[in-house]
């Protein structure tokens, strides 16, 4: 039995983590008159200066894709590809390495954001 919870931990970790996160999220669009956007945009940021200050990966670490999936890891992943590219390419990495690391996540985006639009029909907001 001891072995199966140190099996579930990760598992445990990922979904505290990443649903703080998404808490979080929520409580400023519940609380603030900040837009969703603005708090998607805030939240890339963030991953992006965690990243760049070294907190990111300590998280990564810890709480793995409950710290890379929500918007504040996909900040994380273009800091780290931009640091890897320039250190790689120089000064133009500094360009291309955060799509680069990121391009299978937003290709993903788009194809299913296509099949989505395939598929269903949107309603607008009364």
């Amino acid at each position: 039995m001891n072995g199966f919870m140190e099996a579930l931990q990760p598992y445990v970790w990922a979904f505290l983590v990443g649903g703080a996160l998404c808490v979080i999220a929520q409580i400023l669009i519940d609380k603030t008159k900040l837009t969703p956007a603005r708090i998607l945009v805030s939240y890339v940021v963030a991953g992006v200066i965690l990243e760049g200050v070294g907190v990111y990966d300590f998280l990564v670490q810890f709480a793995g894709c409950g710290a890379t999936t929500p918007l504040t890891g996909f900040g994380y992943l273009i800091a780290r590809g931009v640091r890897h590219a320039v250190n790689e390419r120089g000064l133009i990495g500094a360009l291309t390495g955060g799509i680069t690391a990121a391009s299978a996540g937003i290709a993903a985006a788009l194809v299913f954001g296509l099949l989505a639009a395939l598929f269903f029909r949107g309603k607008t907001k009364n």
